[in-house]
C-alpha cells in the first residue's frame, strides 16, 4: 500500500521554504484586495467588521482587530522565540560581531523615517502619524528574496541580512509598544509582567505542560490588551523567556522545538489571515491607485520602504566600516550590501501592522497607508533582485579574473543559520 502523507504535514513542510511562505502571505493580501475592491466587496467588509466577543471583557472586537490583536500574538510569539535564539546562540550572540547590523539596522530605521517626513514638508502635508509605518522589515520575504536572487553571495551575506532583520524586528516591536499604547493601566501591566515571570519558571523547568502554559498564555494578552498596551508585546515577552539553551538530555533547545511547533500556525494560518483583514482597503471609492500614489501619506510610505531603507543602512555601514572602521562578515563588502540594504525595505507584516494603528477608520490616509505598505514592499521586492542580478553578475566577472590560490576568507565563509 503506498503511504500517504497527511496534508498539514506537507503543508508544514512547505513552509519551512522560505519562498512558499512569502507567496502563501501574498495570497491572502491579494485576495484581500480585489474583493475589497471587486462589484461585492460591501461583502468584504461586512465579515471584516463583524463583532465577535464577550463585551463583558471588553473583547467585543471586529474580525479585523481579532486578526491583528488577538491571533497575531501568535506570530509575535514566534517573533520572541527566534529573539531568543539569535540573542543567546545566533548571530547576536557575539556584542563585536552584532554591532555592524544592529548599528545598521538602527539607521534603517531612520532612513525611513527620514523620507516619511522629507516628502510630507515638500508637499506641504500636515500629517506626520505615518513615520513609523515604513520601519520594518519581513524577515521571511527579505531572506526568500536573498535565497532566490542572491545565491553566489558569500554565506556572510545572509548571515548580515538575518541580524539586521532580527534587530529590526525588535526596534520595530519597541515602537509598537511605545508609541502605540494609551492610557497604560499599570495594574493589568503588572498582571501581565506576573503571568509572563510565572511562564517562564515553568518553561525554564521544563515543566511544559498545555494545559499550564496555554492559560498562562492567553491571561497574559489578555492583562496586556486591559492595561491598553498592544496585545501583542505579550507574545514577544512569553517567547523571550523561553530557555534557548540545550540542557543534559535534549537534544534541541526548547525555542527551537516550540518554534517546529507553532510555525504551522503562525506561517501557514495566522499571517495570511492578518494579511487577508489588513490588506483589505477599499481604493475604488477612495479615489483608485492613482490617488494613493498622490497621497503624501502613501508616497512617504512607498518611497521610504526601498530609498529610506537604503539610504539609512548602505550609508550607516559606510559610516561604521569607513570612518569607524568596523568590520563586515568574511567575504561581504559595501558593494553586496546595497542590494541587501534594498530588499530590507520589503516591510509588509510589521509595517501593515503599524500602518493600522497608525490611523483611525475614519482618517482619508488609512486605506491609503495600508496600500502603499504592499506597493512599496513590491517595489523592494524588483529593485533589490534587480540589484542581486547586477551585483552577482559583476562578482562573476570578478571571479573570473581573480589569480588561482585565493585564500578562504577571500571566498568569504560564515556560520551557517538554521532555516527559519
Amino acid at each position: 500500500m503506498a503511504h500517504t502523507t497527511h496534508p498539514l504535514a506537507t503543508y508544514k513542510r512547505a513552509l519551512h521554504n522560505e519562498s512558499f511562505a512569502g507567496i502563501v502571505l501574498i495570497i491572502g493580501a491579494m485576495i484581500a484586495l480585489f474583493w475589497s475592491n471587486s462589484p461585492v466587496r460591501s461583502s468584504y467588509f461586512a465579515i471584516a467588521e463583524h463583532v465577535v466577543g464577550p463585551q463583558c471583557l471588553h473583547l467585543n472586537l471586529t474580525l479585523a482587530e481579532w486578526a491583528s490583536d488577538g491571533i497575531l500574538a501568535i506570530f509575535f510569539f514566534v517573533v520572541g522565540l527566534e529573539l531568543k535564539e539569535e540573542f543567546t546562540t545566533g548571530s547576536l550572540r557575539s556584542p563585536r560581531k552584532a554591532l555592524v547590523p544592529i548599528l545598521a539596522a538602527l539607521c534603517g530605521m531612520f532612513g525611513p523615517m527620514g523620507i516619511y517626513v522629507l516628502v510630507q514638508l515638500l508637499t506641504g502635508s500636515a500629517e506626520m502619524g505615518g513615520w513609523a509605518v515604513p520601519v520594518a522589515t519581513d524577515i521571511a520575504f527579505a531572506l526568500a528574496i536573498l535565497s532566490i536572487f542572491g545565491k553566489g553571495l558569500p554565506p556572510a551575506a545572509r548571515t548580515f541580512l538575518m541580524a539586521l532583520a532580527v534587530a529590526d524586528d525588535l526596534g520595530g516591536i519597541i515602537v509598537i509598544g511605545i508609541f502605540f499604547s494609551t492610557g497604560i493601566n499599570f495594574l493589568w501591566f503588572a498582571a501581565a509582567l506576573a503571568t509572563v515571570a510565572i511562564f517562564g519558571v515553568l518553561v525554564q523547568r521544563r515543566h511544559i505542560w498545555w494545559w499550564a502554559l496555554w492559560p498562562l498564555g492567553i491571561f497574559a494578552w489578555y492583562a496586556m490588551h486591559s492595561a491598553g498596551i498592544h496585545a501583542t508585546i505579550a507574545g514577544v515577552l512569553l517567547g523571550m523567556v523561553v530557555p534557548a539553551r540545550i540542557r543534559k538530555g535534549e537534544s534541541v533547545a526548547l525555542t527551537h522545538r516550540f518554534v517546529d511547533r507553532f510555525s504551522l500556525a503562525s506561517s501557514g494560518f495566522v499571517l495570511p489571515i492578518f494579511a487577508f483583514f489588513a490588506a483589505g482597503v477599499n481604493l475604488v471609492d477612495s479615489g483608485g491607485f492613482g490617488a494613493m500614489l498622490t497621497d503624501p501619506v502613501a508616497a512617504g510610505i512607498y518611497l521610504g520602504l526601498p530609498i529610506g531603507k537604503c539610504l539609512g543602512i548602505f550609508g550607516g555601514v559606510w559610516l561604521l566600516t569607513k570612518i569607524f572602521r568596523l568590520k563586515l562578515g568574511n567575504g561581504v563588502d559595501m558593494a553586496d550590501i546595497f542590494p541587501i540594504s534594498i530588499i530590507a525595505g520589503i516591510g509588509f507584516t510589521v509595517s501593515l501592522l503599524i500602518a493600522y494603528l497608525s490611523f483611525d477608520s475614519a482618517n482619508p490616509h488609512e486605506p491609503h497607508a495600508r496600500v502603499a505598505v504592499i506597493f512599496g514592499s513590491l517595489l523592494s521586492v524588483v529593485l533589490g533582485a534587480l540589484a542581486l542580478k547586477l551585483r552577482l553578475r559583476t562578482r562573476a566577472r570578478g571571479n573570473v579574473h581573480k589569480p588561482h590560490g585565493s585564500s578562504r576568507a577571500d571566498l568569504g565563509t560564515a556560520p551557517k543559520f538554521r532555516k527559519k
